[in-house]
């Protein structure tokens, strides 16, 4: 499958797509001293974009927000933070006109403001010829959040400590997903206090998804259907809860979580078009949410 590049230029500026992600399986191996959880998390990117676009403008930083979904304005905007984080380090000042195109909900699971953040990071140190280096960039992601340096790689890698340790996993994992999107914006600060440590648990799922990749079988980890938030994000919205019981129900395979929630997706082997549309419809049609057919991004 072909996918749209990153980076497109346009007659004046640049526009930088952000792909969204999965997270293949999520463990906690328990809180860490800095009161952040030790995570071992797969992640796939997905061929959803929000868009970034950077445009000269007027001295300082100038944000809009436009798309399907709502932004946060100005300085509450991972997008203006990161605009602002990449200035000072490379020790710059500029005029930037950014339009954040949101396609990607917000509290889905799904990553959407950290790719958001990573974009803007590489867009505006190509436009403005900033020089930062790829490890410049990774010390200004970690000071965004934990999730936005795995953006800055490939499309799938092992990502450790609070999540911004990245190990990339050379290996072409092709799949299809069909994502149930309720109209549910999840805390993940919630979710991690409610959650609940099983060693138990972690030791099992953590022998298994060592072996997997071990032989690089990303289709067996991605089977396993692991997320240990899974518990703590229907006790903090059992209405989640009660939305998986409905689709599996229909009997179309495992369903699974991403990150925190609120995305619940369905890894399907058959690619064809029209049965993909067909099954979308019918989930759709039980269950009342939007429901879209995604795949794995190559880049």
């Amino acid at each position: 499958m072909t996918h749209p590049p990153q980076f497109e230029a346009l007659a004046e500026g640049l526009l930088v797509r952000a792909p969204a992600k999965l997270n293949l399986s999520l463990l906690i191996a328990g809180k860490r001293p800095d009161g952040f959880h030790e995570i071992e998390t797969v992640m796939a990117k997905i061929d959803w974009y929000d868009e970034v676009r950077l445009e000269p403008g007027p001295p300082g930083i100038d944000l809009t927000c436009n798309g399907l979904h709502w932004a946060p304005q100005g300085k509450e905007n991972l997008v203006y933070r990161a605009a602002e984080e990449v200035f000072r380090e490379a020790g710059r000042t500029a005029g930037v006109r950014l339009t954040l195109t949101k396609n990607i909900p917000a509290g889905s699971g799904l990553g959407g403001a950290s790719s958001d953040a990573a974009a803007t990071l590489m867009g505006l140190n190509r436009y403005f010829d900033l020089g930062l280096s790829p490890h410049h960039l990774t010390e200004v992601a970690g000071r965004l959040g934990s999730d936005v340096a795995f953006f800055f790689g490939g499309p799938l890698a092992l990502c450790t400590g609070r999540g911004e340790k990245i190990t990339p996993l050379d290996v072409t994992f092709d799949f299809a997903a069909l994502l149930i999107l309720p109209d549910i914006n999840v805390s993940t600060a919630k979710v991690y206090a409610n959650y609940t440590h099983d060693e138990s648990k972690y030791r099992q799922w953590r022998l298994r998804a060592n072996e997997y990749l071990s032989k690089n079988r990303i289709d067996f980890v991605a089977r396993m259907c692991a997320n240990m938030l899974e518990a703590s994000c229907y006790r903090v919205l059992p209405e989640l809860g009660q939305l998986k019981e409905t689709v599996e129900s229909l009997g179309i395979g495992s369903v699974c979580l991403s990150g925190s929630g609120s995305t619940l997706y369905v890894m399907v082997r058959d690619t064809d078009s029209g049965r993909l549309g067909s099954l979308r419809d019918r989930i759709a049609g039980k269950t009342g949410c939007r429901c879209i057919v995604v795949g794995n991004n190559s880049w």
